[in-house]
């Protein structure tokens, strides 16, 4: 008699788990790495929208050299912008602060020929911080008086 040997080619069960866990690992090492790249770039926005928010505080004479409390639309009355970035502006609560550094007087100056140059000029200097509920810039502000 003539027995034939079927031989079946097929995974175990512990290979199919193995080969599952590591897929898993994976997959999750996968998730992690898009969760932290989601959370630095969504904070690279912020400051992003920060610092663009911030360059109406430069464009505006009226806010930034005192401390005020104030929303981004008024900050951007005067400005040309799209209807619908002004509608997202108006709720938008910002704090500006202004702290004075330093104030150097400069009324007391002296020529060459000895002859006393009287000014009632001073250079101020200060930084406006500009606070909004998800983050804050700084300007610093010289002004000539």
């Amino acid at each position: 008699m003539n027995k034939r040997v079927h031989s079946h080619h097929a995974f175990t069960l512990i290979e199919v788990m193995i080969a599952v866990m590591i897929i898993s690992l994976v997959i999750a090492a996968l998730i992690q790495m898009f969760a932290n790249n989601t959370h630095v770039f969504l904070a690279y926005k912020n400051q992003i929208d920060t610092n663009q928010y911030t360059s109406f505080l430069i464009g505006n004479d009226k806010y930034g050299e005192e401390k005020k409390s104030t929303n981004m639309f008024e900050l951007v009355r005067e400005f040309d912008i799209d209807d619908d970035l002004r509608r997202e502006l108006k709720s938008m609560k910002v704090d500006v602060d202004y702290v004075e550094l330093k104030r150097i007087n400069l009324s007391e100056s002296e020529s060459e020929s000895g002859i006393e140059i009287s000014s009632d000029m001073a250079l101020e200097i200060g930084k406006s911080n500009l606070q909004k509920q998800d983050g804050s810039a700084l300007l610093y502000r010289f002004k000539l008086q």
